[in-house]
């Protein structure tokens, strides 16, 4: 179908009066709804308002306020490990980082109990990859791009590749993460 002078005519006229390019095409014949787009579109003639509203009442209506968004509500965020400083523990030994002191030796402290403003940190082996085995944690300790990076090297269980303390790190139950959301 060629575009003529009178039929392109006709469409800026039903094209100015509101028309849909359904209705067009069909008034028009031997057209598809696609080719009436295509040629509003490359006779660069104005858009119209959309479907459900219409251009006067759009005029007349106060400008809408940007809507502020509402504050996101607070997450409880899990307390991260401190890390303690080098002592003179031995290297499955256990201590317990008081609500800003020292490191306390297991042996000084009665069982441990963590309770809500302690923290139990097992202190590491430092061990490098190539001494990692089967029966040590592989949680790594650091920044992998510096010198003093290593491995937590403690003992761990046969089914898990981390120690107890990492593992409850690093295997959450869903119930629990969810929570923390």
């Amino acid at each position: 179908m060629n575009w003529t002078d009178e039929r392109v005519e006709k469409l800026k006229k039903l094209w100015s009066e509101g028309l849909s390019a359904s209705q067009i095409a069909a008034q028009l014949g031997g057209v598809s709804r696609n080719a009436v787009i295509g040629k509003v579109h490359r006779l660069s003639l104005p858009g119209r308002a959309k479907a459900g509203g219409s251009a006067p009442a759009a005029a007349n209506a106060r400008p809408k306020r940007p809507a502020t968004p509402a504050p996101a509500p607070q997450r409880p965020q899990a307390e991260a490990p401190r890390i303690l400083p080098r002592t003179t523990m031995r290297p499955n030994d256990v201590a317990v980082m008081k609500d800003g002191g020292a490191p306390v030796p297991a042996e000084e402290t009665s069982p441990v109990t963590a309770t809500s403003g302690n923290v139990v940190v097992p202190m590491t082996r430092k061990l490098a990859l190539t001494q990692l085995t089967d029966r040590t944690c592989k949680w790594p300790v650091g920044d992998p791009m510096k010198d003093d990076f290593h491995f937590c090297g403690n003992d761990c269980n046969e089914n898990s590749p981390y120690c107890t303390y990492h593992a409850r790190l690093a295997y959450q139950p869903s119930a629990e993460r969810r929570r923390m959301r």
